[in-house]
């Protein structure tokens, strides 16, 4: 899955444990500009060190898994988590003064006319 947005936040590599550390990355998410939703997604392990080129600010592209657990507290309840956890951050440009928004756009070549040649007939179904 991916989603494009603006880093947000980004926190420093947080070790849970001595062989666990995580880092978090909230980027804001405009469906609708009205309202702008904060969507957090977790980096693990060797995986943290893709943010480090990560500014907040900059245009995000982020690719993650959708993972979830179940887990059963001491009184025999249910409970359930969500963790969207990032596998891949590609920046896609920066939104601060003086950035480089100087990339040129890559041209986009003209459609090519795959259409059935004249007099033939199209027996394509869509």
């Amino acid at each position: 899955m991916e989603i494009k947005g603006k880093a947000h936040y980004i926190s420093d590599v947080i070790n849970v444990t001595e062989a666990f550390r995580k880092r978090e990355l909230v980027i804001e998410f405009a469906e609708n500009p009205q309202y702008p939703e904060f969507v957090k997604f977790e980096a693990i392990q060797d995986r943290t060190a893709l943010m480090d080129g990560v500014k907040v600010g900059d245009e995000v592209e982020v690719f993650f898994n959708l993972k979830g657990r179940e887990w059963t507290n001491k009184q025999g309840e249910k409970q359930y988590f969500n963790t969207l956890q990032l596998w891949k951050v590609n920046v896609l440009g920066a939104t601060s003064a003086g950035s480089a928004q100087s990339q040129s756009s890559p041209a986009i070549a003209s459609p090519v006319d795959i259409s059935a040649t004249a007099g033939e007939d199209d027996d394509l179904p869509f």
